[in-house]
């Protein structure tokens, strides 16, 4: 038995590239992708400075580049993504908190690095 989303998950909302999934308890998960613009990319000191919001929050954090994912509160796992100025990654954020995390989380991966 095959089911749509949102018989599954609730209501599926997407606003400014972002889906964000609702169930009847609330919300539980916020993706986006985001292109990286800073000119080193996402190299040690901008991805230590990303763990460093990340760990502020009780959030679950992910990212993906190239369908490969990673523990967003890890510093040498996010280095294993090389993700350079120009690439697109994906942000998953999911928990108590998803919604002031993710949106922390979004402005440091397009203005900090």
């Amino acid at each position: 038995m095959v089911r749509s989303l949102e018989a599954v998950f609730g209501l599926v909302f997407l606003h400014s590239g972002v889906l964000d999934f609702a169930s009847a308890q609330g919300s539980f998960m916020i993706t986006g992708k985001i292109v990286i613009r800073g000119a080193v990319g996402l190299h040690a000191r901008p991805a230590a400075d990303f763990v460093r919001e990340a760990e502020k929050f009780k959030s679950k954090v992910r990212l993906a580049k190239d369908g490969i994912w990673v523990n967003g509160k890890s510093i040498l796992s996010i280095l294993t993504l090389a993700a350079e100025k120009g690439s697109v990654v994906v942000l998953e954020v999911s928990g108590e908190d998803e919604k002031a995390a993710f949106k922390v989380l979004e402005t440091r991966l397009k203005d900090d690095t």
